[in-house]
């Protein structure tokens, strides 16, 4: 049996492991209040830092790879059952290429600090959230598409529902965050209490963000079952120009 049902597997845990285990080294170090903060609050100082940026670097190879596995296969389902309809391709080809704009996302949000580069990092953090849920939608549309062909229509209603949630999630963490950050009047945000101001919208705002991030794990998770039905192959490689240096 192939393995290639494992990488979202391997996804999933990268990325729970990584926001949780940041989250409790940062608040034994004392970086962060323990009343959830930001996912990245937890992982500006070192040495979250540093293994959130390393993580954070992992998962999203393995998420784009993930992303292009799929990609791939609905290429494959499609040569065999051309009477899909030629909209297929279409939400296919644009669905991968806004998961790899999710996967940069992820990547420059684990790389650049908000602390350091404030505007690269809510931009990295836009593109991770924002293509990521155009990414559930289309993948969610997709499913339904390739139904009973491949894949059931349980996790079809399930991308929906994920697809939905993430994108209500998205725009309120962004609603509430800017309204935090406009009536916080305290010293650090990522040490963010009560008496600070802005406080009610900032907690609204950090755990749509959390749950966002579970959502997006569980969301690639799904794709586990399709993907045992999927083989991976070593690349072919052709060698274009062959020289020889006699001596």
């Amino acid at each position: 049996m192939s393995s290639v049902y494992l990488i979202p597997v391997a996804v999933f845990l990268v990325f729970q492991v990584t926001f949780i285990g940041t989250y409790i080294a940062a608040v034994l170090q004392g970086h962060v209040v323990p009343t959830v903060p930001y996912i990245s609050d937890a992982a500006t100082y070192s040495p979250e830092s540093c293994v959130f940026g390393q993580m954070i670097n992992l998962g999203s190879v393995l998420l784009g790879i993930t992303v292009y596995v799929r990609y791939r296969q609905i290429l494959q389902l499609f040569e065999h059952h051309s009477d899909l309809g030629s909209n297929l391709l279409r939400y296919n080809r644009l669905a991968v290429w806004f998961g790899w704009a999710s996967c940069l996302g992820i990547s420059i949000v684990g790389n650049f600090q908000e602390t350091n580069v404030r505007i690269v990092h809510f931009t990295g953090a836009f593109l991770c959230f924002g293509f990521g849920a155009l990414y559930f939608w289309l993948q969610a549309l997709i499913s339904y598409m390739i139904y009973p062909i491949a894949g059931t229509k349980r996790n079809a209603h399930i991308r929906l529902a994920m697809a939905a949630c993430c994108t209500i999630l998205f725009i309120l963490m962004a609603v509430t965050g800017i309204m935090s950050h406009i009536l916080f009047k305290g010293q650090n945000p990522r040490k963010w209490y009560p008496s600070d101001g802005g406080w009610h919208f900032h907690v609204i705002s950090s755990v749509s963000e959390w749950i966002m991030a579970t959502i997006f794990s569980f969301y690639i998770l799904t794709f586990t079952e399709e993907f045992r039905d999927v083989d991976v192959d070593h690349p072919q490689l052709r060698l274009i120009s062959y020289s020889l240096t006699v001596q």
